[in-house]
């Protein structure tokens, strides 16, 4: 989720349907929703940390029952960045997989995904808590609320 060679080649970044279509790949190769929700936890293991003044009331994603930080940034390309963290496990799972599809985009092609339908794609919307289903509609929320505000 780091910019990497993409920093320096934008014209390989990929759009968000084709990351999307990569993650439903692999949760089809799976198999059941226990060795998905592993990875999801996987994910999440794998985000860099945010820094503790990055871990502020301003980061903080409302709405969410667990703690849960998002940070925005504009790169000189104008795409967007996120990065974020979160205390509970599979909520930083998903926020992995969340900024693993918008991250490295346009704020046009961010506000163009429809993120409900992605996730039911990757078939995690129906195995969500009311709660988790309610945090990830917040941070999804709060990113389309940063690309809208990033737009042109």
């Amino acid at each position: 989720m780091s910019r990497g060679k993409d920093q320096y080649f934008p014209h390989l970044m990929k759009p968000i349907q084709a990351k999307l279509t990569e993650l439903v790949e692999t949760f089809d190769l799976l198999g059941d929703w226990e060795e998905r929700y592993r990875y999801v936890i996987e994910l999440g293991r794998d985000l860099k940390p945010l820094s503790d003044v990055e871990r502020s009331q301003a980061n903080k994603v409302l709405g969410c029952a667990s703690q849960v930080w998002l940070v925005t940034e504009r790169m000189p390309d104008g795409t967007l960045v996120f990065r974020g963290d979160s205390d509970a496990h599979i909520v930083k799972g998903l926020i992995a997989v969340l900024l693993h599809l918008v991250s490295d985009q346009t704020p046009a092609a961010i506000l163009e995904f429809d993120a409900k339908a992605g996730f039911d794609r990757l078939g995690l919307a129906g195995h969500l808590s009311a709660q988790r289903s309610n945090g990830l509609a917040s941070m999804v929320a709060r990113i389309r609320r940063d690309a809208g505000a990033s737009a042109p």
